[in-house]
């Protein structure tokens, strides 16, 4: 399914958080969202996953606006994993990751076996066979994210957004992660913040910065010297892996060159 965002923006209290923003993620893409902190990532990811209004502007399913979409009907066809999960909540793991079928479900009606059983092969899926009846509340941040991840894909949407997903993983989960989500059959936007991460998994890669598009296309056009330092404010030289990835290195903030 495609997503599309056309000219969203959005401030409040008079402070601009999105200006003109539009994306374009083709169906089974995984499209990577970066910049500093405060750029728009996170703001971006709620306009698209219908959670917040924007001034102007409209988000596109297919090509249907998702403001003439039934709430249900969004909840089966997008999914999303924020950065932050409460963590006091007490609930086992399985019952969890059962929320994600609420929406396929006839109102009133109980979970089912079937349903029982895709959540424990989700678990699976994620290396956490075992884990069904854990307390929410004991796990640790990284094993959360990766239940929650588990619970959207359980939701089986056909879109999946994703905030800074990678953010209490360690390396191996990171990189088996993000393996995943590019085989995974659905379209992908997420917000990272790793530039080498999203330049070798990503298929496209919008660069944000103050609420604003700076640059979008593949990893390649994107990552450049230039827009590097004008975005982080840091230098960096650009290369290729062995197996043609575009690579970052980054050297030092422009502020200790120019003190330097």
């Amino acid at each position: 399914m495609r997503l599309r965002a056309e000219k969203i923006s959005w401030a409040v209290r008079g402070k601009p958080l999105l200006a003109d923003v539009t994306l374009d993620a083709p169906a089974g893409t995984l499209v990577g969202l970066l910049g500093p902190n405060g750029s728009g990532k996170s703001s971006l990811l709620r306009v698209l996953a219908g959670l917040q209004r924007p001034d102007t502007g409209r988000v596109l399913l297919d090509g249907v606006d998702t403001r003439s979409m039934p709430r249900r009907a969004l909840a089966r066809t997008l999914a999303l994993v924020t950065q932050h999960t409460a963590a006091d909540v007490d609930m086992s793991v399985r019952d969890v990751l059962l929320l994600a079928r609420i929406p396929h479900r006839p109102l009133l009606a109980a979970t089912t076996a079937a349903e029982v059983a895709a959540a424990e092969q989700a678990l699976a899926d994620a290396g956490l066979a075992g884990f069904a009846d854990r307390r929410w509340s004991t796990l640790s941040g990284g094993e959360r994210q990766r239940v929650d991840i588990a619970r959207a894909l359980l939701q089986q949407p056909q879109v999946l957004l994703l905030d800074e997903p990678t953010n209490h993983l360690d390396i191996r989960h990171q990189l088996e992660l993000l393996h995943r989500l590019a085989r995974e059959p659905v379209t992908v936007v997420t917000a990272l913040h790793d530039l080498n991460l999203a330049a070798r998994f990503c298929d496209q890669i919008v660069l944000l910065h103050a609420g604003r598009v700076m640059a979008a296309g593949p990893p390649a056009q994107v990552l450049t010297p230039a827009r590097i330092a004008e975005v982080y404010q840091v230098t960096a030289d650009i290369d290729v892996d062995p197996v043609g990835h575009t690579r970052v290195h980054l050297r030092q903030s422009i502020e200790s060159v120019h003190s330097g």
